[in-house]
């Protein structure tokens, strides 16, 4: 009797410090940003996923759907996560934001392309009237995106909308040091 009044307890407390931390969080800036990038993510998937099946119903093939599905799902993604997730406006840092989610979009454009192409050389057995090979072939474009959700996001929060480059900050170092020590140097 004592030790399951202790568990339930226990299990109590327990709720309550989760609840807690989940209230603090969810109110944090770093749980907006969570959340409204979670929020992006779906709707860039659900861009993608429905461009994806509406072309591959066509016959387009898998990589070719996979091609535009995600250019389709990677402009709104884009826009909501710089304007709306982390709320950076003006100028766009080139170098670090346009050429870093660039990099991570063909990444992941490449694991969604590969992903789809197994999944359709596996489920060519199945009649395509079905709609079974519809649905299995576009599960795995977005499988893929849920698996990467957690990456592409600790990227963006330390590198690409940082609003931080340690690139030009080691640069700008590098010359303050040799102007400063050619300042002190001895003709």
């Amino acid at each position: 009797m004592f030790l399951r009044l202790l568990d339930a307890l226990t299990r109590y407390h327990f709720r309550l410090v989760s609840l807690d931390r989940f209230r603090r969080l969810r109110r944090s800036s770093l749980g907006v940003r969570i959340t409204r990038y979670t929020i992006g993510s779906i709707v860039a998937a659900a861009t993608s996923a429905i461009v994806f099946a509406a072309l591959y119903m066509l016959g387009v093939s898998t990589t070719a759907c996979s091609v535009v599905a995600f250019v389709a799902g990677a402009i709104p993604n884009w826009v909501l996560n710089r304007r709306w997730a982390w709320a950076i406006r003006g100028r766009v840092a080139f170098g670090r934001e346009v050429c870093g989610y660039v990099v991570v979009s063909a990444l992941t454009l490449l694991a969604s392309t590969e992903a789809t192409a197994w999944t359709q050389h596996q489920v060519q057995s199945i009649p395509s009237h079905y709609g079974i090979r519809v649905t299995l072939v576009t599960g795995s474009y977005v499988a893929v995106f849920a698996v990467l959700f957690l990456v592409r996001f600790a990227i963006y929060e330390h590198w690409i909308f940082s609003g931080r480059s340690r690139v030009r900050a080691a640069v700008r170092s590098r010359f303050q040091v040799w102007n400063a020590a050619r300042a002190n140097r001895t003709p």
